[in-house]
Formats: C-alpha cells, structure tokens, sequence
C-alpha cells in the first residue's frame, strides 16, 4: 500500500502529520505570539529521556528583540540569506551528564533530538514551519550563549510561518519542497547489520 501525502510516497499506514512535517526554507517574515512558542516547548518537554533527566535546553531569540543579533551572528552567510524571516532562531544544547550521579549521559543528543521532533511535529499541527540547521559557529555560539562546559551544542532551529519560495534566494527555490525518504527495507531489518 503506498499513498502519497504531501507529495510524498509513503509505504505504511502511519498518522499524516509525519508525512506532513517537512524543513522549508521560506518563511513570510510574520511573528510567533509567545503562546505559540510556549506551546511548542511544551511538546517538546514531553519527550522521553534516561532517567527523565531531560538533558535538553532551548536557548532563543525572537526577531525585533536584542538578542536577535547575536542568534543570527551565529550562523555562515548561507543560513542568514533565509533565516532573516524567521520569527525565532533556537539554539538547542543537552547535558551531558546526569544530575542524580554526575555520571556520563552517553544518550543526551539523542534525548535532545526526541525533544526536538516534539517541536518540530507540534509546529507542523499548529501550521508552523521549522527547519533544523547544523551550519552554524558551534563555539561562538558556546561563547557568546554562555553555554557551560557541561552542555554539549546539538544544532540551532528557525521558526516561523510559511512564505512562498520567490522569498528565497534563486539558488534555494528550486529546493523548497518535501524531501522523499529512504524506504523502510533501507533503514530496518530484523538481525544484524548488513
């Protein structure tokens, strides 16, 4: 059984908001009311973690506040030629260690990451967009975001409503749209590697 939803194949019977959430790059430039961004932290603290130690911050910045500069002073020259209309930029950071025994969190990106599509999904039901980034300066951010040694910098996020992709530069445009997948017999298999 194959269908297709969003312009996307998908194998399985799943909920559509999967299918839904994809990573545009357009955004209209319109703000976020702080009720939406609470909203989606929310969801996101909600994820599962070891020992519900929720290793996860969200560090941000609203478009139009004082920090807005330094969020986007944090990215290269590619990432700020789209991210100028986004309503919020994210940092996201994790703990590395627990705080019941100080002993390593070995899995703390990948708590971070469950926080993280919690937001991502939310925002996809609330007719947000969002679209994670790794192109950013990891340790100007831990500099400048005051960031503790013990927190680990996982990636930085752009928030906001959805644009039309003439928004975008003209090398971007003809990339903005949802993305396919690997299929299912690619990524899962009963036993060992192959």
């Amino acid at each position: 059984m194959t269908k297709t939803i969003n312009q996307r194949a998908v194998e399985h019977n799943i909920d559509p908001l999967f299918a839904e959430r994809w990573s545009p790059r357009a955004m209209n430039g319109d703000f976020i009311t702080d009720e939406q961004l609470s909203t989606l932290f929310e969801a996101a603290r909600w994820a599962p973690s070891s020992y519900n130690e929720q290793p996860w911050r969200f560090l941000y910045a609203k478009r139009g506040t004082k920090n807005w500069d330094t969020f986007f002073g944090l990215m290269g020259e590619f990432n700020q030629s789209w991210t100028n209309n986004a309503a919020v930029l994210v940092v996201i950071v994790s703990k590395k260690t627990f705080t019941h025994n100080t002993s390593q969190n070995v899995v703390h990106s990948f708590d971070a990451g469950a926080a993280w599509e919690n937001l991502a999904l939310q925002a996809t039901r609330m007719g947000l967009v969002t679209h994670g980034m790794a192109g950013f300066d990891y340790e100007k951010a831990r500099k400048e975001l005051k960031v503790p040694e013990d927190f680990t910098i996982d990636a930085m996020v752009a928030i906001g409503k959805h644009g039309k992709k003439d928004m975008l530069p003209k090398e971007m445009q003809e990339r903005e749209f949802p993305s396919d997948r690997k299929k299912v017999s690619e990524i899962a298999w009963e036993g060992g590697f192959k």
